[in-house]
This record gives C-alpha cells, sequence and structure tokens, in this order.
C-alpha cells in the first residue's frame, strides 16, 4: 500500500489526503508493515495507547531505547495521576454533562443504551470489541492487570454509573480537605473508601472502560471537556489494581504557592520495573542506551531486568568545543553557589542574575542558563523580575524560559534556534535533566 520510502508524520498525513484516508489509520497501518520505526518510548511504556500503537509488533523485533538517561522517569510518570479541585471541579461539570445526555439518549433512541447494557453483561473485554472501538485506549493499566471478566452489576446501567462516579468524587473531595500531608498506601486507601462511601474495589477497576463505553454510547466527538472525569476513572482503576509499588501523598498546599491552600492528590508510582516489565516479557531484544547513562549498573537495578550485554564507550570530538570557567564570587565580592541553603539569598540571585546579563552582554549568539529544578527556575526568575535584571537582560537578547509542557518547550527552543539563526542571539533558561534531544542543537547554535 505504501511505496518503499521514509514517512514522517507530515508525510502520512499528505499521503493519506491525496487518497481520502484516515491519517491516523493509515500510521497505524504503516508501523505493522515498516523495518524500522522511530518514536518517543512513551508508545512503549505507556499503557493507555501500547495496546493499540504497539501491540502487533513482532516479538523478534529489536526495541532500542534511545536517549534513555530519563526512562526510569518515564515509567513513573506514565503510570501516576495527579488531582487538585480544579480536576474535581471539571469531573463534577463533566458527569452533570453526561446526566443530560443520558436523559436525553433515553427519549430519542433508549435502544442505544439497552444494546450497551447487553454488551457489558457479555464482558467488556470481548476481543471484537476491543480491537474495533479501541476500547482498550481507555485503560490506564498494564495488559496483563486487566481483568477479562463482565462489569459488576452496579455500574453496567448508565445512571447507575453516574451515581457511583458521583459518590467517588465527593469522597475524593472530602479526602482533600486536609491541613497537613497524608501518605497512604492504596490498600488503606481501598480500605477508607469502602468504609465511608461503601464502594467496593472491583466496580472500581472498570471505572476506565465503563466510561468509555458510556462516551462511545452517547456517541460523544469532542472529548476535551471529559478529559478531567477521565483522570478521575483512570485513578480509580489504577488505585484499585495496584497495591504495591505505589503511594498515595496528599498535600494541602501547592510548591508555588506554599502559603494558599490548595490540596492536591498524588498517586505516584515508586518502582519503574513495573512499567517496564512487558516491554523484557515481550520483546527478545531491548537496548537501552544514552550519551549519559550513568552510572550504568543502577539501571538494571531500577529496571529489574539482567543486562546481556553492557558497554561503554568515551566521547571524541571534532574540536575542542568544551572550554569550562568556574565563577566563585560575583562584581561585589559575594560568594555565589547553588547551594541549597544559600538559593533564598538576594544577593546570590542578584549576582547570578549580573553574570548572565555581563555574559549576554558579550557573547553574540546563544546563551543557555541551566537550574537544577523547576521550582528554582521559578523562584529566581520572579525575584530578577522584581529586581529589573530581566529588562536588563531583554535589552541585549530574546529571552525563552523552559516550562513543564513540552509543547511550550519545544515552541520556545524552536524560536531560540531562529533568533540565535538569523544574528538577533537569544536566552534560553532551562532545567538540567539532560534532555540531550534538543541540547545538542542548542549547542549548535550557542556559546555558552
Amino acid at each position: 500500500m505504501l511505496p518503499p520510502g521514509v514517512y514522517s508524520i507530515d508525510d502520512l498525513q499528505e499521503f493519506g489526503q491525496e487518497r481520502n484516508w484516515c491519517p491516523y489509520f493509515l500510521s497505524r497501518f504503516a508501523i505493522n508493515q515498516a523495518h524500522v520505526v522511530v518514536y518517543s518510548y512513551y508508545y512503549l511504556l505507556d499503557p493507555k495507547v501500547a495496546e493499540v500503537v504497539s501491540k502487533e509488533l513482532a516479538r523478534e523485533s529489536v526495541v532500542v531505547c534511545d536517549e534513555a538517561h530519563n526512562i526510569d522517569n518515564v515509567c513513573v510518570d506514565s503510570i501516576s495521576v495527579k488531582i487538585n479541585r480544579r480536576l474535581i471541579e471539571r469531573s463534577t461539570t463533566g458527569i452533570h454533562n453526561l446526566e443530560k445526555k443520558v436523559a436525553e439518549l433515553k427519549e430519542d433512541d433508549k435502544r442505544r443504551l439497552n444494546e450497551e447494557y447487553v454488551r457489558l453483561v457479555q464482558g467488556l473485554k470481548d476481543a471484537w470489541f476491543v480491537h474495533e472501538t479501541d476500547m482498550v485506549l481507555a485503560n490506564p493499566v498494564l495488559p496483563n492487570e486487566v481483568i477479562k471478566e463482565v462489569v459488576p452489576g452496579n455500574i453496567r446501567n448508565a445512571d447507575h454509573f453516574l451515581s457511583f462516579l458521583k459518590r467517588f468524587i465527593e469522597y475524593i473531595k472530602s479526602r482533600l480537605r486536609v491541613q497537613h500531608v497524608v501518605q497512604e498506601s492504596p490498600a488503606g486507601f481501598l480500605r477508607d473508601v469502602q468504609q465511608k462511601v461503601c464502594i467496593e474495589r472491583k466496580p472500581l477497576r472498570f471505572c476506565a472502560d465503563r466510561l468509555q463505553s458510556l462516551l462511545r454510547t452517547l456517541e460523544i466527538t469532542d472529548l476535551s471537556e471529559y478529559g478531567p472525569l477521565s483522570v478521575i476513572t483512570s485513578f480509580a482503576t489504577l488505585v484499585s489494581t495496584y497495591t504495591k509499588g505505589f503511594t498515595i501523598i496528599i498535600e494541602p498546599f501547592d510548591d508555588k504557592t506554599p502559603t494558599v491552600s490548595n490540596p492536591i492528590m498524588h498517586f505516584s508510582c515508586l518502582d519503574s520495573s513495573i512499567a517496564m516489565k512487558p516491554i523484557f516479557q515481550r520483546f527478545q531484544s531491548v537496548v537501552i542506551t544514552s550519551g549519559t547513562l550513568s552510572p550504568m549498573d543502577m539501571y538494571p537495578k531500577i529496571l529489574d531486568f539482567e543486562p546481556v550485554v553492557m558497554s561503554s564507550f568515551t566521547m571524541t570530538l571534532a574540536r575542542p568545543c568544551l572550554l569550562p570557567m568556574i565563577v566563585t564570587r560575583g562584581n561585589n565580592q559575594v560568594a555565589i553557589s547553588p547551594r541549597f541553603e544559600t538559593r533564598e539569598d538576594t544577593a546570590v540571585t542578584r549576582n547570578y542574575g549580573q553574570l548572565l546579563v555581563e555574559t549576554a552582554k558579550t557573547v553574540p549568539d546563544g546563551v543557555v542558563c541551566f537550574f537544577t529544578s523547576y521550582l528554582y527556575l521559578e523562584s529566581v526568575v520572579a525575584s530578577w523580575y522584581d529586581q529589573g535584571i530581566i529588562d536588563t537582560l531583554l535589552r541585549y537578547k530574546l529571552l525563552f524560559i523552559e516550562t513543564q509542557d513540552n509543547a511550550e518547550t519545544s515552541y520556545a527552543l524552536m524560536n531560540y534556534v531562529k533568533a540565535c539563526e538569523c544574528g538577533r542571539g537569544a536566552v534560553l533558561l532551562a532545567v538540567a535533566k539532560c534532555r540531550r534531544v534538543w541540547i545538542s542543537i542548542i549547542i549548535s547554535v550557542g556559546r555558552c
């Protein structure tokens, strides 16, 4: 179907448009036909999409996880959930909208609801139904943990399921009313939810699948307003599936605003090997490589595998392009250091800002300033703004700041490169997380 060649996402979109084919299903077909597939290992590690995107890959395939220095973080993030008050409020709104749509469907076409009920009685994990509807897309747990049973009777009916979700959301809302940090195991959480709102573990395990089934029955095309509700059902499914290797932490304040009450519930994975285990079991050859994979003997331990071959190679540079310079004092002779004890020191923060301004004056192209964390970056930028350092810096170069949003960061990086290439020069404030995927681009256009 596809002529031999190398196809990017844009190429597949153009190819599908010429033939009136859906680019999404065309790309899924191309994955199964291609000899080499290059994509983010999120598509392998995130169980919500891995079963659809990567399920047909042969066991003999060679999986190469390049730039895998933060693969443990990806594993942890793929099966972790964060819930705050705003998400709870939007979830409640989503339930009200679903109740209205269910009531309308009862009046217009009750047959669809009856057919869904019969299908749920037969079992959500019917193979045909899963493949034809991509039901597995909604399931946040790993494939070997999905229970292949019929949906419990108390959530088969649409009205009963929405009432069930209301009770669960009200329980979460009550748990967010805390004045101090609370840590709890998934087993303790399940015991408490059963005692207080009479919700058992089994129906919670089906929440993600049941919501997706209801959305399809209602034929809802715009799923954006139901995203928060999907997070709640994913949390319900995960917390009722995994009792080991996870913890629940409820914080009364957000790190960004420690004086304003903004409780957050974290369902955090503590064992990155949980997400990697299906990869090692399914494929016979898995290669993990990175230029910053250090220490090497640590990764087999945290990912729980026995390496067959483990090698380290020295790095060679075409020219002496790394010329380090260590600055220990500012222009007022105050010692500067990124140590935790001195991070709140105004004089240290000001000296770092002045050093960055003087560097931006001298360096003709790009300047990259790395911080130890996003929290430290945000606090320093706020301090520099109050001190007028940001305004001074903008007189000499454009300023771009990395955020935790990947799309925003990619856009900032693209414009940083553009500013350097056109001769304007730019400063990029980033977090030192070894993102070598784009650090190579920074080095090519940066001087300092």
